[in-house]
């Protein structure tokens, strides 16, 4: 359940990313208000997953995913680049975040 809570913590950082652009700097009270829920939200499900999952891997999964996602939202809602490179950047870091899941309980180090 901890990495549903983490994944569902991910989708809310996309979230409050994308609002705060959205927001133009908190100068749009609608969008503004929607990215303050999504930003307590996104803690909430992060604190619940932190309960299980330890503090390094949670948060370097919640910043990767977040990070990942807010640039593809960047390139379908913002026009962003959608260099090549860039989805290779993109891959790389959905792979750690993939191998940071896979020995996440690992409780000996690899000899």
């Amino acid at each position: 359940m901890a990495w549903l809570y983490l994944l569902i913590a991910s989708l809310f950082e996309i979230g409050w990313a994308v609002g705060l652009k959205l927001s133009q700097g908190f100068t749009r009270p609608q969008p503004a208000a929607w990215t303050l829920v999504a930003m307590i939200a996104s803690f909430f499900f992060l604190a619940l997953a932190l309960r299980t999952i330890p503090l390094g891997t949670a948060y370097a999964v919640w910043t990767g995913l977040g990070a990942a996602g807010t640039a593809v939202m960047g390139m379908y809602l913002f026009d962003e680049s959608k260099d090549p490179l860039r989805f290779l950047c993109l891959s790389l870091i959905v792979v750690g975040v993939v191998g940071l899941k896979l020995v996440a309980g690992r409780t000996q180090p690899l000899p």
